[in-house]
């Protein structure tokens, strides 16, 4: 039914080989739409498709701009390649989008489009429309390239361990060393490698507060919370569900990370469990180590993919064809890792920083779900279409993670190290919702109070840091580098308010692997039924398409978290 033979959409309306290198030749075609007389249903709707094609163009060119510069942060010419985009050719567009905008939902003929089909385009467009301020157009292109030096800065953090120089994400191995004094030693240097650049991200920080209240401001909102969530499209939950995720979190997730925490202290049968040694083993048992490097972590995710489903397979070895993956860590890369579908291609880019952990795993299985649902939306016949909620989004890469453990064969060849494996993936599923609810609370606070001090803003996230805090972790004599320890979040910096996501998809994925469960073949139906829908249905239809509830109300976590319990191995 699905195929991964992904072809790039044909263009009809602009050149096949033509390419953006500046406003001047770009121009003509927004002119062009904006100019165009439609007089019947048919030729707005080619309007549309135009418009889409011409939307695709420019999506994709930004998308490889951001991914180029990603993958080498010291390249400053792929740096400048991106900062011209986001300077000089994003703010021209802008103002021609509106007008576009206002062209589709002020034409008569509107109201005839099919009402289901376009339902959440259109509500998309009009909130484009009423957000849309010519004031906020340099604003927001400073912002996007403020939002990138974040990247600049922590692509260049390296520590040197028993004399070879690490990243970050490749130091991060040593944390799983049997050696207790090893794991300090190479947890404090990571921290006081990020003390080092505690100043510059604070003032970097300091420059994207001030600017997104602007942009707020601007657009006639008291703080740039309440315009965030406008933006984002959260049509279907408010600020008030977020504080029941958080506050449910406190009630329903933390008792069980206590538990998780305990057994994790018996186990290493250490007096206090330290921070260096949540990713540890007891003396004798070694680190997982699922794979060599990137090539073998491809290879080995395909093959677990292909027995899952073998389309899902197909779409990963579609990816590696088209050479659109990069996976290993290495220095001058950005941190993090993404999936960005590229509009006009159809087939998606991975980007990762793989070092060789079961970490590692979870990310490559998370991207690739990401990267079924780019196949699955990509034939959708508008772009707009495409731009499904991040909610969706997320339950596509969560579920995987979950649906996909029962081929984790092809990562280890014994059926112990599979057992922790699944215990080291559902101890995350629960471990994480904390770190969902704090940095989203934190976020709250940080945009009610805009001009708040450095100090002010360190004080208040050890108080949220607190509230969140489990009974058997020792944290005493850590403070100071618990104190900038947000900063390591890149979403505060790159993409704000993107973070409950995690949270609702998290609690959908688990839905999704309940229903696995009981009938894999029809979880992975009304799976693949869903993320193909796109963006066409509203959240919680989308959701309901792929079996699951939206709700997100501590009944619903609990039940969820129970499940979760039960099936972790003994």
């Amino acid at each position: 039914m699905y195929s991964a033979d992904i072809q790039k959409t044909a263009r009809h309306f602009i050149p096949a080989n033509f390419s953006i290198t500046n406003w001047e030749s770009l121009a003509p075609f927004f002119k062009t739409l904006l100019e165009r007389k439609i007089e019947t249903l048919a030729e707005l709707e080619q309007w549309l498709k135009d418009q889409s094609e011409l939307e695709a163009l420019v999506n994709e060119d930004a998308c490889w701009r951001q991914i180029r510069m990603t993958c080498d942060t010291e390249n400053k010419d792929l740096e400048a390649a991106f900062n011209f985009f986001v300077t000089e050719i994003q703010p021209q567009i802008q103002p021609y989008s509106d007008a576009l905008n206002k062209k589709l939902l002020n034409h008569p003929l509107c109201d005839s489009l099919d009402k289901p089909t376009y339902h959440t385009y259109l509500r998309s467009v009009q909130k484009n429309i009423e957000l849309f301020r010519a004031e906020n157009i340099p604003l927001q292109a400073e912002l996007a390239v403020l939002q990138q030096q974040y990247g600049v800065i922590t692509g260049k953090m390296m520590i040197t361990v028993d004399g070879q120089e690490y990243t970050l994400q490749q130091a991060g191995k040593f944390l799983e060393s049997a050696d207790r004094n090893k794991r300090e030693e190479v947890y404090r240097k990571i921290q006081e490698r990020r003390k080092v650049d505690t100043d510059a991200l604070n003032k970097l920080f300091n420059q994207l507060i001030e600017k997104r209240n602007q942009e707020a401001l601007n657009a006639g909102f008291s703080n740039y919370r309440d315009y965030r969530f406008k933006e984002l499209g959260r049509f279907d939950y408010s600020k008030e569900d977020c504080f029941q995720f958080h506050e449910a979190v406190k009630l329903h997730v933390i008792p069980l990370i206590n538990e998780i925490h305990q057994k994790k202290k018996t186990k290493l049968g250490v007096d206090t469990l330290r921070p260096w040694d949540i990713e540890a083993e007891p003396a004798g048992t070694a680190p997982l180590r699922p794979f060599k490097d990137g090539a073998d972590l491809l290879n080995k995710t395909i093959d677990c993919f292909s027995k899952l489903r073998p389309f899902f397979g197909e779409c990963l070895k579609k990816m590696n064809a088209l050479k659109q993956l990069d996976l290993d860590s290495r220095k001058g890369k950005a941190p993090g890792g993404y999936n960005c579908p590229l509009a006009e291609t159809g087939a998606p880019f991975i980007f990762m920083n793989a070092a060789g952990q079961m970490g590692d795993v979870t990310t490559m299985v998370h991207e690739g779900g990401h990267a079924i649902h780019s196949f699955l939306a990509h034939p959708l016949p508008l772009n707009g279409f495409k731009e499904y909620p991040m909610e969706i989004a997320e339950v596509a890469s969560m579920s995987m993670e979950l649906m996909s453990m029962d081929e984790w064969e092809s990562f280890f060849n014994n059926e112990e190290d599979l057992l922790r494996a699944k215990e080291h993936q559902l101890e995350r599923v629960i471990t994480i919702f904390p770190w969902i609810a704090i940095i989203d609370k934190y976020q709250h606070w940080l945009y009610e109070n805009p001009t708040h001090s450095i100090e002010a803003r360190s004080q208040q996230w050890m108080q949220i840091l607190a509230e969140f805090k489990d009974d058997v972790m020792d944290y005493s004599g850590l403070e100071a580098y618990r104190a900038n320890s947000w900063q390591r979040q890149l979403h505060l910096f790159e993409v704000p308010f993107y973070y409950i996501e995690y949270g609702i998809a998290q609690l959908g994925a688990i839905g999704m692997w309940m229903q696995f469960k009981k009938n894999k073949e029809t979880a992975m139906d009304n799976y693949c039924k869903a993320l193909a829908l796109g963006g066409t249905k509203t959240l919680p239809a989308l959701f309901e398409a792929a079996g699951l509830q939206f709700d997100f109300s501590p009944a619903t976590i609990k039940g969820l978290m129970d499940f979760v319990k039960n099936e972790m191995p003994v």
